[in-house]
């Protein structure tokens, strides 16, 4: 029998984010994640709640309200210059610029749009304001070790890698 995904149990699984209106894939993480389920804050309390009880091999869809855990579009955020304030290389689609305030603060915007004249950045996250679906393929239970109860994550010989910075699952504080 097959162990059950519930507290203190080392879950390793795939997921991929959609648009629930087109279907469009958003995001896709193929290497597994691994978390302790009740022990870690990796994944949204919503998603952790629909992992309950699932087993290894189990397939499940988890709509989400993309404000919910990215916050809700601010279109202040949104900034349309003329073509020749823009140096070449930022030029494109999908192209990340890092911008500072007169403060200080950072803050990561996307070029969502270029023509001949003008071009416009998005600093909204680009999974806020819309419903998602996330799709989760476990891979793997099993108990945890007290290390990795402790961690909140499977322990390994390796590189100290801070799993908020990989996982676009996150909480509601991203």
């Amino acid at each position: 029998m097959s162990e059950t995904i519930q507290d203190n149990k080392l879950v390793e699984l795939t997921y991929e984010v959609l648009d629930e209106k087109t279907g469009q894939v958003l995001s896709t993480v193929e290497f597994p994640l691994s978390y302790v389920h009740g022990a870690d804050r990796v994944l949204a309390k919503q998603v952790t709640d629909e992992l309950e009880g699932r087993s290894a091999g189990d397939v499940i869809e988890v709509p989400i309200d993309g404000n919910a855990i990215y916050g809700a579009r601010d279109e202040s955020l949104v900034f349309t210059d003329s073509i020749g304030n823009v140096p070449e290389e930022y030029r494109e689609v999908g192209t990340i610029i890092l911008m500072e305030n007169d403060k200080g603060e950072r803050k990561e915007f996307i070029v969502t749009r270029v023509d001949d004249k003008t071009l416009t950045v998005d600093g909204n996250n680009p999974l806020c304001g819309r419903d998602l679906l996330f799709r989760l393929k476990i891979l793997a239970v099993r108990d945890a070790t007290p290390e990795e109860i402790e961690a909140g994550t499977k322990v390994v010989d390796g590189p100290d890698i801070d799993p908020d910075r990989i996982s676009p699952i996150g909480n509601s504080s991203h």
